[in-house]
């Protein structure tokens, strides 16, 4: 199984050879993702910076998250995912973006949206895509699973990953 750590050496030196630059927009990560990519040494190179939008108003004011897909389909959504990855892109001015939303837990989850769900954006030089994906296990585990997603989306994006791997990786 690939780690965060692994995952992150590859983006770096990937992101190093084709000279693109990296955005990261997260929710329920809280900041794992760009810390994972920080982790690496040249990261300075590619990783332009990171936002930690927890409340719906940051996620609003500052990636500029309309009000109407705030309110529905709401901030556990594709669509705020897209919006997310597109505004954290545009804000910093990246080849490359990605977001993570979604519910870690333990509370807070429904039948239409359990814990675990999450939702991770990625945008490179088209439209903005969002896959909804449904982790298994606790706090912790649900996070670390959608950064190493967000990774794979990454490497994908920047064409040096095929997500059917990381899909057999069992993420």
């Amino acid at each position: 199984m690939s780690t965060l750590r692994g995952l992150s050496r590859r983006l770096v030196a990937e992101a190093t050879r084709k000279g693109l630059t990296i955005g990261v927009a997260e929710s329920l990560t809280g900041g794992m993702i760009a810390s994972a990519i920080a982790g690496i040494p040249g990261a300075s190179r590619v990783l332009t910076g990171g936002v930690v939008c927890y409340g719906s108003s940051v996620k609003h004011q500052l990636l500029g998250i309309s009000a109407d897909i705030i309110q529905d389909p709401g901030v556990l959504s594709e669509p705020c995912a897209k919006q997310m990855a597109a505004g954290v892109q545009l804000l910093l001015g990246t080849d490359v973006a990605v977001s993570a939303t979604g519910l870690a837990g333990p509370g807070g989850g429904t039948l239409g949206t359990p814990v675990g769900t999450v939702f991770v954006g990625v945008v490179g030089q088209g439209s903005p895509t969002a896959t909804r994906l449904y982790f298994h296990g606790g706090r912790l585990a649900v996070r670390r699973k959608a950064a190493k997603q967000a990774l794979f989306m990454l490497l994908e994006t920047i064409g040096c990953f095929d997500i059917a791997l990381a899909k057999q990786e069992q993420i």
